[in-house]
């Protein structure tokens, strides 16, 4: 009876000190994320960066794409989902992470269309088309203006606009931050500054659920 007393106790033992680690984890991951973000708090957002939503939402939602990553296409609706199941409560900051083989000459193509005040239908219209341009995650410049002729875009004004020096500095700018923050591949997502704490849709909602809820306190 007494051993087993004992093998009782040292379970419970263990298992408060499985918990006592976790809670302990996760406090530290909490602060290594906010230290994170104070750290780099600048190199998130930009003046520059196209956005969506109130300037004064309470949660800002920051994402790295290339448009020519399959998978930021894949959850650029997702994120548009949540943004209009939440309307005025969120803004969405896009910045540029051209990793794949010519997908900084489309960032060009999409920093000319923002000049015509045209950047979301030409985004919107170059992730419909990614498949076609894009094959093998390289883009095929020559491939997109067919996709852009219907965004109402005066396509000889953008492509001599794509090699305006504020257009190079822009993406020059956006992949510094990248490495700054240790964007390593797209899409990539922080949450009023919070990286997700790993890759996914529903860790996304997550964080912004919390939030949300934070910004009601």
């Amino acid at each position: 009876m007494k051993q087993k007393t004992l093998f009782v106790i040292a379970a419970v033992c263990l298992l408060l000190g499985f918990i006592l680690a976790a809670l302990l984890y996760n406090a530290e991951r909490e602060e290594q994320a906010s230290q994170f973000t104070a750290a780099n708090n600048a190199a998130l957002v930009r003046m520059h960066s196209p956005a969506l939503g109130p300037a004064d939402a309470p949660v800002v939602i920051v994402e790295f794409l290339d448009p020519a990553c399959e998978t930021c296409a894949a959850f650029y609706p997702l994120v548009k989902e949540i943004l209009a199941a939440n309307p005025g409560r969120i803004r969405l900051v896009l910045r540029y992470a051209p990793f794949h083989q010519g997908s900084d000459q489309v960032v060009a193509a999409l920093e000319a269309a923002r000049k015509q005040g045209k950047f979301w239908p030409a985004l919107e219209a170059l992730l419909k088309a990614q498949a076609d341009w894009a094959p093998h995650h390289r883009a095929e410049v020559d491939r997109i203006w067919k996709h852009l002729e219907g965004a109402g875009l005066n396509l000889q004004q953008l492509r001599s606009d794509m090699m305006a020096p504020e257009i190079i500095r822009v993406i020059e700018q956006d992949l510094i931050d990248a490495q700054t923050l240790k964007v390593s591949k797209t899409p990539d997502f922080f949450v009023n500054g919070q990286p997700l704490p790993r890759f996914g849709y529903e860790p996304l909602q997550d964080l912004v659920a919390q939030a949300l809820a934070a910004s009601k306190r």
